[in-house]
């Protein structure tokens, strides 16, 4: 489950991260450890991804968070923070959990390095340069053979190109309900630092994904740290 976050015009985005990090992610991880003792459905897994801020080409999201469960949750009647139950939610707007599944390309290991003078989650970590694609369906695409040609022709494509300029980790995440959400999937990739980036749009090259992309509403962040609220 993703939860894409975007602040109130009336928050900064310093102040969405320091009530992300500080007040709202030990409540999560509090929650879905009691639901855990209790026997309850609960992520086994949350992390929280802060997009870098790119004043040259302003974008629509802050960061997004992930949590992991074994099965899709339904849609809730209502958006996360309608009304708000912490200041995070104060600052940030109201928000909707968005069902994916997800496809662990290239496994590579990321740092962690829990703090000891201070609980261990949530910590921070950092030392990569991250490149997450919110991808648009075109309009009159079947996100059936999106998916399929993605799948079957794209990630090859993606993964040779990232093992050839030294990217470490590769992870697609496809929407269970593509109609009804306003991106069709993400693609997450990794490299050591920003050099592989300009590397992999050196080498990377058409396979057809343009039949089904919307291009316009395609949307790249880049992010050097993570948030991680359950390992």
């Amino acid at each position: 489950m993703m939860y894409l976050i975007k602040r109130r015009s009336t928050a900064t985005r310093e102040e969405l991260i320091a009530h992300w990090f500080a007040n709202h992610m030990p409540a999560v991880i509090t929650g879905h450890q009691q639901n855990r003792a209790a026997g309850k459905r609960h992520a086994h897994r949350y992390m929280a991804t802060l997009f870098d801020p790119r004043p040259e080409k302003p974008h629509a999201w802050d960061g997004v968070a992930q949590l992991y469960y074994d099965q899709a949750l339904p849609r809730p009647q209502s958006a996360h923070g309608v009304p708000p139950i912490d200041t995070f939610q104060e600052k940030a707007a109201p928000y909707w959990p968005w069902a994916t599944r997800e496809y662990v390309v290239l496994d590579g290991s990321l740092p962690l390095d829990p703090p000891t003078l201070n609980p261990p989650f949530p910590c921070t970590r950092s030392g990569f340069f991250k490149v997450t694609f919110l991808v648009g369906l075109l309009a009159g695409a079947d996100s059936d053979a999106l998916f399929d040609h993605w799948l079957d022709v794209h990630v090859p494509n993606v993964q040779q190109t990232m093992e050839t300029v030294g990217g470490f980790r590769y992870v697609v995440s496809h929407s269970l309900e593509p109609a009804t959400e306003a991106y069709a999937g993400t693609a997450e990739l990794y490299f050591p630092d920003a050099s592989g980036w300009a590397g992999y749009r050196d080498h990377i090259r058409a396979d057809g994904m343009e039949r089904y992309v919307d291009a316009a509403a395609t949307l790249v962040f880049y992010s050097g740290t993570e948030m991680v609220g359950i390992p």
